[in-house]
């Protein structure tokens, strides 16, 4: 399976040049040799300034303008530009779009075990309109909770080799970007016929599990009918847990027993040895004219933890049930690290003071997995009592492992200190998780026929390159409109302001900080070159800089030091938006 070449595009930005338009690149262009392009003037109601999107010409004359994006000052048209540069398809074809519509009309009701009287509630991000997964919860007596865990029954909509699952496999999932979103399927069926709306009869696959004292006792799974009481979004969720909101009935008694059946699953999989990270991810802010008006950190709270490891849960009783019935499938696998990135890993937190578990003389691989869940906790606990430091720790922690990915051969999953593990709960936006329900159906009589086991490991492999291409463009539109904010509001504040950032990465030239607002959150990134550096000495020479071997400090010839996770104030000279990239001189 091979992607398609894109065809002769260029995404770029208007100018007129005498009596000519002209085009100029709006993005790095240099892997395909564009430049300066002419643009055929005839029949063009594009305007100079505007973004647009060209068609090239074989010797790259006369370029055409096939659509007007919008302008270069506003966010959301950069988002958009950025979409179309990288070849995303923006849009299904006719025959797909009918082909969802057709589906989302009528879906088979029979079979299904009807459990639309069971309480049942969604929690999502405020600005979901894809409502993969709902949960239900019942008390069973003692420290016995059953837990439901309802996922929007996609292979009932989109069938094996259709128009449809030809279009949902070459995306392989859908990209979330600040603003927008790509989905791997349309709308009709991703944020409607799909979408676990409240109030609504839904088609779901149930995965019943019982818990008792975090463990899981009991699974089973069976096609259903659903219909959600509530959608929740994790703010909301928050303040109920933290005690500030009230939760309403009848969904509030089932929100308490899924909490504490999901600490429990929680503190039994820390206590196993599974990965402690906390990953921030910026939230952007738009007005209605597609400008960036406001960023924030999305961090790991309770409300989140509490769906997660409920489906985390989910997942692992899939690809056990899957492994048990030699059912062909995609797993999700993450290899057990390699020994010598485990001892850099070590080595690096000791440069730095961080208190890391003893390591065996010979360390083998098995013992390279089992010391990460000690590590991470470790480093949890540094952060806690240091106060920061935490990004630049936690990247440390995720350099020293192996990559993700899908195959039809269960290696286990070392992060999450599981066995088995897959991707079952998100079928509207991964493409993965239609092949497990296919497969999970196949093995309980659910009507499904089973995947082919030949195709799956080119199959996985394209998921997890899809997977790949899509977080690398959607890091670097975070960072783009991180910019954009940043500009906005330094022109607005003035450009002279000092803000205090934390080292999170060093590299020979310089140090990459995240900074932000005075007492508020670090949203932003930059580079601090060390070339910009001046001894505090009375005549200001130039300090040398070098690099320790563990790649944790940056030492100079007068003795000072840039540390990972220490702070330091700093100014922003340059901003580069298009390049997301953002130039800092020390303020100190």
């Amino acid at each position: 399976m091979s992607k398609a070449p894109p065809a002769e595009h260029a995404v770029a930005l208007l100018e007129r040049t005498g009596r000519f338009l002209t085009a100029t690149p709006l993005f790095a262009r240099e892997e395909r040799g564009l430049g300066r392009l002419t643009v055929q003037q005839h029949a063009t109601h594009a305007a100079a300034g505007e973004i647009v999107l060209l068609r090239v010409g074989r010797r790259r004359r006369g370029a055409v303008v096939e659509r007007v994006i919008g302008s270069p000052d506003v966010a959301r048209d950069i988002v958009e530009a950025l979409l179309l540069d990288r070849g995303l398809p923006r849009g299904f074809e006719d025959d797909v779009e009918s082909e969802a519509r057709e589906r989302a009309r009528d879906f088979e009701r029979g079979g299904r075990r009807d459990l639309t009287e069971l309480t049942t509630f969604t929690i999502d991000p405020t600005g979901a309109k894809d409502f993969d997964d709902a949960i239900s919860a019942e008390d069973l007596g003692g420290a016995r909770t059953r837990i439901y865990v309802h996922i929007a029954d996609v292979s009932a909509f989109v069938r094996e080799d259709d128009a449809l699952d030809l279009a949902a496999r070459r995306r392989g999932n859908s990209v979330y970007v600040p603003g927008t979103v790509e989905p791997m399927l349309p709308h009709a069926l991703s944020s409607d016929a799909c979408s676990l709306r409240p109030g609504i009869e839904r088609a779901a696959v149930t995965a019943e599990l019982e818990i008792e004292d975090g463990r899981r006792v009991a699974a089973s799974f069976y096609r259903s009918l659903i219909r959600s009481d509530e959608r929740l979004d994790y703010e909301r969720v928050q303040r109920i847990l933290d005690g500030k909101e009230q939760a309403s009935e009848p969904w509030g008694a089932p929100l308490a027993l899924a909490r504490a059946a999901s600490g429990a699953l929680r503190e039994r999989r820390e206590h196993a040895g599974a990965l402690v990270v906390d990953t921030p991810e910026p939230e952007f802010d738009f007005d209605e004219q597609g400008y960036v008006t406001a960023v924030r950190n999305r961090e790991q709270a309770e409300s989140h933890s509490l769906i997660e490891h409920l489906m985390i849960a989910a997942n692992e009783a899939v690809a056990e049930l899957l492994e048990r019935r030699g059912q062909p499938c995609l797993y999700r696998v993450h290899e057990r690290p390699e020994p010598a990135a485990v001892e850099r890993l070590v080595d690096a937190l000791a440069s730095l003071q961080v208190p890391t578990p003893p390591i065996p003389e010979n360390l083998s691989p098995s013992q390279a997995a089992e010391l990460l869940g000690p590590i991470s906790v470790g480093i949890e606990r540094h952060v806690a009592h240091a106060g920061h430091g935490r990004r630049a720790l936690d990247s440390l922690l995720l350099r020293s492992l192996r990559p993700a990915v899908y195959s039809p051969v269960n290696s286990g999953h070392a992060g999450l200190h599981s066995r088995a593990y897959c991707h079952f709960t998100s079928p509207i936006r991964r493409y993965p998780d239609i092949v497990c329900h296919r497969a999970l159906l196949a093995a309980v009589g659910g009507g499904e026929r089973a995947p082919e086991r030949g195709p799956l490991a080119e199959l996985g492999a394209w998921c997890s390159q899809t997977e790949r291409d899509a977080m690398l463009l959607e890091r670097d539109a975070d960072d783009i409109v991180g910019c954009m904010l940043l500009e906005r509001e330094l022109f607005r504040r003035g450009w002279d302001r000092a803000f205090e950032g934390e080292i999170t990465g060093l590299i020979g030239a310089g140090a990459f900080l995240a900074f932000g607002r005075k007492g508020g959150e670090r949203c932003y990134e930059g580079m601090l070159p060390v070339r910009t550096l001046r001894s505090s000495a009375k005549s200001g020479a130039r300090e040398w800089w070098e690099i320790n071997e563990q790649g944790t400090i940056l030492r100079s010839d007068t003795g000072a030091t840039l540390r990972l996770g220490d702070t330091r104030q700093v100014r922003v000279e340059r901003v580069d938006a298009l390049r997301g990239r953002v130039d800092l001189i020390s303020a100190g």
